[in-house]
């Protein structure tokens, strides 16, 4: 019997909201054929932690993989990796995605956890699998397995970084290992079967708030056009999806990259929402506008930021106010709905900056009134040096970042689910708000998704809908944003849904 492998999704989204598991059908894809393996999706099990103690009961198993992302993800990975130690302290236990690979020495810190992967997993995977199911590893032998961290008597050992491939490098993706793959196809504003799916991978842009800076390191790599369209067909044709996110990092790259992508998307149109960037969309042709809207796209989620183009170079977004405002203009013509986010609350002038991105808000609101906004709070992500990358290729350049404000970054992933870290994590508060900004930013909010619900909340009937818009007229119109007592208390007969929490 070849060696067995259980790999793990922690819960991070409720059923409604739930998804594919891309990474782990990302490692199920090379791992066949090689190694026997199930998959256990903790949005789907509650019991996840029950659920893996049984399998392990039945099963003989040579190691077990579980992605974790930074933020709630990091409390269940904990949960299921502290039940499968305490009862199997043999069976290895290796943490991959973007938390290990961030906060790789906090990750290792854990006793639960053995091995890290860094970065794109699926080579690095399959090379330490060889080491652990050919006997006990050694640490020479480990060395050689670029972009794993794994521990020593000696303390922690970072092995150099892996190249990235591209999603067409590898298999296609094994749905059918899931249990229920068609339970993931959920409602949504776009179709009664939304599905997801990854085209690309990385971004070839360095903002420092950005986590996949760290995990990619400015790599971007895309899928071949006709490996696009045929995976499309299948997903619609065999599993009846009707419409789709991407979670490309960034979606719609230079033109020349995203008109074959958009050509092979026009062949199978279905309604989709992704991720994009105002100075990219801005320089398209209007040919390729054209094709943008033949492909189906219904809703892009643009990081438009900030209202001030000093405060964009800082953070290395690199676009502009002005691209922003030509990418309003451009949805709307082409029956796009922009989703802009925004950061709030620049360690220099947080209170100055907050209240002239309102006023921007505004503006684009002006231009196109059915676009939506989502408001953050600034927080740093940590970053890499990218000169020292190029200067030495084989050292390990792990992303560094030793303090937030005035705090010491955590230690282990337990302090990494302390209230105030989830917060920093999810950008959701930062050390140097003081209460009367954080309040202002919630009174805003809340007047300004009363004023425009969001067209992804298709449960609030259109009356409901209605009522809240007009009572949030009057504020809108007047700045008066403070204490809105009377939408919190209608919120309570009419719940909105709120992207920013729920996602699509």
């Amino acid at each position: 019997m070849r060696n067995r492998i259980l790999l793990i999704n922690p819960k991070v989204a409720s059923r409604r909201g739930m998804r594919w598991p891309l990474s782990l059908l990302s490692l199920a894809a090379v791992l066949e054929g090689k190694y026997e393996y199930d998959l256990l999706d903790g949005n789907v099990d509650y019991s996840a932690p029950q659920t893996a103690l049984r399998y392990l009961h039945e099963h003989t198993v040579s190691a077990i993989g579980i992605t974790v992302m930074p933020g709630p993800q990091v409390v269940t990975a904990i949960e299921i990796s502290r039940t499968i130690r305490a009862a199997h302290p043999s069976i290895p236990i290796i943490w991959g995605g973007y938390f290990p690979t961030l906060y790789s020495d906090a990750a290792l810190n854990a006793d639960y956890v053995d091995y890290l992967v860094r970065g794109q997993g699926e080579e690095t995977l399959l090379e330490l699998l060889a080491v652990l199911t050919a006997g006990q590893p050694d640490e020479g032998t480990l060395r050689h397995i670029n972009g794993i961290s794994f521990k020593t008597s000696a303390g922690p050992v970072h092995n150099p970084e892996r190249h990235f491939h591209a999603p067409t490098d590898y298999p296609d993706l094994p749905y059918e290992r899931l249990s229920n793959p068609r339970e993931y196809l959920r409602p949504s504003f776009m179709g009664r079967k939304t599905g997801a799916h990854q085209a690309a991978i990385g971004c070839r842009y360095r903002c420092t708030f950005c986590g996949v800076v760290s995990m990619f390191n400015g790599t971007t790599k895309f899928s071949a056009p006709a490996r696009l369209a045929a995976t499309l067909t299948h997903l619609r044709d065999h599993y009846g999806m009707d419409a789709l996110m991407y979670f490309d990092n960034n979606f719609f790259d230079l033109e020349s990259n995203s008109v074959p992508m958009l050509e092979a998307m026009s062949q199978v149109p279905l309604p989709y929402w992704c991720f994009a960037r105002a100075d990219a969309l801005s320089k398209y042709s209007l040919s390729t506008w054209e094709l943008i809207r033949k492909s189906g796209l219904r809703m892009a989620y643009i990081g438009a930021e900030s209202s001030n183009n000093e405060m964009l170079k800082k953070m290395r977004k690199g676009t502009t106010v002005e691209q922003t405002f030509e990418v309003a203009h451009r949805c709307r013509e082409f029956g796009v709905i922009p989703e802009f986010s925004f950061i709030l609350g620049s360690p220099d002038a947080p209170e100055d900056d907050i209240e002239n991105t309102f006023a921007f808000i505004k503006k684009l609101k002006q231009i196109h009134p059915e676009c939506e906004v989502i408001l953050y709070n600034y927080s740093i992500t940590p970053q890499r040096d990218p000169t020292w990358v190029k200067a030495d290729e084989a050292r390990s350049w792990r992303p560094i970042l030793q303090k937030y404000g005035e705090l010491d970054l955590p230690s282990t992933p337990e302090e990494w689910t302390e209230p105030g870290w989830m917060n920093y994590v999810c950008h959701q508060d930062a050390p140097w708000l003081s209460e009367k900004t954080r309040q202002r930013i919630k009174d805003f909010s809340r007047v300004l998704y009363c004023r425009f619900p969001t067209v992804q909340d298709v449960r609030t009937p259109a009356w409901g809908k209605a009522i809240l818009q007009n009572m949030a007229r009057w504020r809108y119109r007047s700045n008066q944003y403070s204490r809105p007592w009377e939408l919190d208390l209608a919120k309570r007969l009419i719940p909105l849904r709120e992207p920013q929490k729920e996602g699509v």
